[in-house]
């Protein structure tokens, strides 16, 4: 692809906190439609990172450019064009589906034509139709986390992040949800995802590692697996993080 399909492109880009630097001048791209893995152990600066790219954190030093938009100088105009997933439960539990998917779809200010379209679109997608009268609370974890992926993708934005969608999910309702998200992918969705099961990373088109603030490598899992002469993504993923010089124990 060329570099006219990047739809998030990074420089340098690092973020300190005091005398602790989270994210240490990091380079990388991703295309349009990429399902990409940002893999890394607890404390790498995932999270961190991903935040500046969604506008929610000034960096320090570097540069980002997110769907076309300097993250540093046109966050507010960015945040439309992506959806963001965090790996905790963000929806009201008091509510009902319906009513989470109506509110999220007043704050990315959809009108309520477009809105109810919508809702009809991505609660047929996500098998959510027969749902959207019952309290969000009551709902199991795996059709939680459905609807938190149908109100961050509501507004159709180009871009997902997802932080660690599926953690204390059961393995059906992981392996759904990755038939979801690779779904929206073919459709041109771009998918930045964070993740611990390797298993789920092997669905990646290419997958980056943190240690310790840093990118130590980034590859296809394929490749990966080949470069390090593993026979799993998670022996990759261990040889990785603990070569001399990185420190991937978790904090």
């Amino acid at each position: 692809m060329s570099a006219a399909d990047s739809v998030i492109e990074t420089t340098n880009l690092s973020k300190r906190f005091g005398k602790f630097t989270a994210v240490n001048s990091i380079s990388f791209s991703v295309q349009r439609g990429e399902i990409f893995g940002f893999l890394g152990a607890n404390g790498a600066g995932k999270t961190t990172a991903i935040r500046m790219l969604c506008g929610l954190l000034i960096p320090s030093g570097g540069s980002g450019r997110v769907a076309g938009y300097d993250i540093s100088t046109h966050a507010s105009k960015l945040r439309s064009h992506i959806g963001y997933m965090s790996q905790r439960f963000s929806l009201y539990n008091d509510f009902l589906v319906k009513d989470n998917l109506f509110l999220y779809g007043s704050i990315y200010e959809l009108n309520r034509i477009n809105l109810n379209n919508r809702i009809d679109e991505i609660s047929s997608l996500l098998g959510l139709k027969e749902l959207l009268s019952k309290k969000t609370g009551t709902l199991p974890w795996g059709w939680q986390q459905r609807l938190s992926l149908a109100c961050a993708n509501l507004h159709q934005p180009d871009i997902l992040f997802l932080d660690e969608p599926t953690g204390s999910v059961d393995p059906v309702s992981r392996r759904n949800f990755w038939d979801l998200i690779i779904s929206l992918s073919e459709k041109g969705t771009t998918i930045f995802i964070t993740t611990h099961h390797m298993d789920e990373a092997e669905y990646c088109h290419r997958i980056s590692i943190m240690v310790q603030g840093r990118i130590a490598a980034i590859d296809t899992p394929q490749q990966l697996k080949l470069s390090t002469d593993s026979l799993t993504l998670q022996d990759a993923f261990i040889k990785i993080i603990s070569a001399p010089g990185c420190n991937g124990a978790e904090k």
